[in-house]
């Protein structure tokens, strides 16, 4: 099939001003719980985008991890996200659920997690995780597999007595919101866009936009 021909028509629902809730994070809570209700593969599943120092974006699929004021994912802070994070603390983040034929994108401020909130999600992780952070020198290039195995074995054998915490160079980041835009698919490419956007007040200020 060429992919030119490939054709979906979005039928589903539809999104008016009037059916939003009054803040986007409370919407976007709504339609987090309709993903997860629909059982939706990865509903936490994000896209996030950053920027380099020439100006160029880079992108890459992560977890959401956590809600308050913004939104929380956890990664190597010495990886090429969390380099870019740290130079330039903006990002852009896009969620999709193609089964309810929806989209979120997110953008805004980051700043990093305090350590205790860092230290508290990291010690729920599986023991393999755990030990997954340590040992991989995230977005550095390395020689092989075996490379990271052996550094796996030795992280393993290290904690093996020792108390197992949080390496320095891992932890969260929150992206605190000044623009989101839900996205309903509707027939005929004619899609519903409600853009929440953040004044200089500090308010929310609701929108249409075209398709």
């Amino acid at each position: 099939m060429d992919i030119a021909d490939i054709r979906k028509d979005y039928t589903l629902k539809s999104l008016d001003l009037e059916m939003v809730a009054d803040s986007p994070m409370a919407q976007f809570q709504i339609w987090l719980d309709e993903a997860l209700k629909s059982q939706v593969i990865e509903p936490n599943a994000m896209n996030l985008a950053t920027v380099n120092a020439e100006n160029r974006p880079s992108s890459r699929i992560v977890l959401l991890k956590g809600i308050d004021q913004g939104f929380i994912f956890y990664t190597n802070y010495e990886s090429r996200k969390g380099r870019e994070l740290a130079a330039r603390p903006f990002a852009a983040m896009t969620f999709f659920w193609p089964e309810l034929e929806r989209q979120v994108r997110i953008e805004g401020r980051v700043e990093k997690t305090a350590p205790g909130t860092s230290d508290e999600y990291f010690l729920s992780r599986p023991k393999g995780s755990q030990i997954g952070a340590w040992a991989s020198p995230q977005s550095q290039t390395i020689t092989d597999r075996a490379f990271l195995e052996e550094r796996e074995q030795e992280i393993t054998r290290r904690f093996n007595t020792e108390p197992l915490t949080r390496p320095d160079h891992w932890g969260g980041f929150r992206l605190i919101p000044d623009y989101m835009e839900f996205w309903q698919g509707r027939a005929n490419r004619l899609h519903d866009r409600i853009v929440f956007e953040k004044t200089d007040s500090g308010n929310w200020e609701r929108k249409r936009l075209a398709p």
